[in-house]
């Protein structure tokens, strides 16, 4: 344990940094996902047929290995912050796709076609009513999205990507070295901090946007 606490304070700057990093990819990740994923959601929720192949598309780029994806992507986009950031979209994209399309889907139609009668377009309709009352399905989608990623940003230091994922590399990296059980067990610890930390803040963000009347 002495030799843990002298890591960190030896390197806490350095740890601040990597910090910052890897929440940075993870809620830019998360931003862009649920962008897409919302868009997908909104065109296809209306089209079971639909629904099931945009699913079944962001459930198989789960079935990638991290490891295969990144390598995938490096060829083409290099190495560093873009092949990471493509990776954790995609890899972020099925929690909050599903969640849109289910959200959306149990909008009550009373509620729409009164909308409606009111002379609600479409567009109103689907701002002022509909995404709304999806919105607590597809923040719980943003949650499991960023717990997930949280992790695999780690597994992308093998692609020089940002982040805690290059201090647990480097300490498996010197096993047998007196830094190496410090370097992991830090990057790994801060990574479960972080995640713990990011799911408390969006838990708030709900507690002020949702309100009671739709959950």
């Amino acid at each position: 344990m002495d030799t843990l606490w002298t890591f960190v304070v030896n390197r806490r700057e350095q740890l601040l940094t990597d910090s910052y990093l890897h929440v940075s990819a993870v809620v830019q990740s998360v931003f862009l996902a649920t962008l897409i994923a919302v868009l997908i959601g909104i065109l296809v929720y209306r089209s079971p047929f639909g629904s099931s192949v945009a699913t079944a598309l962001a459930s198989a780029v789960l079935t990638i290995p991290s490891f295969a994806l990144l390598g995938l992507l490096i060829p083409i986009f290099g190495l560093g912050v873009a092949p990471t950031v493509i990776a954790l979209v995609l890899y972020a994209l099925l929690p909050i796709l599903r969640n849109t399309i289910v959200g959306l889907a149990a909008v009550d139609p009373a509620v729409t076609d009164a909308a409606r009668g009111v002379g609600m377009n479409s567009l109103r309709v689907l701002t002022r009513i509909e995404l709304p009352l999806a919105w607590p399905a597809i923040l719980a989608g943003m949650r499991v999205s960023t717990q997930m990623i949280m992790g695999i940003l780690a597994i992308a230091a093998y692609a020089k990507g940002p982040g805690l994922g290059n201090l647990i590399f480097s300490g498996l990296a010197r096993l047998g070295s007196p830094t190496a059980v410090p370097m992991a067990l830090t990057g790994t610890v801060l990574i479960v901090i972080l995640a713990l930390l990011l799911d408390g803040i969006l838990v708030l963000v709900g507690r002020l946007t949702i309100s009671r009347g739709t959950t």
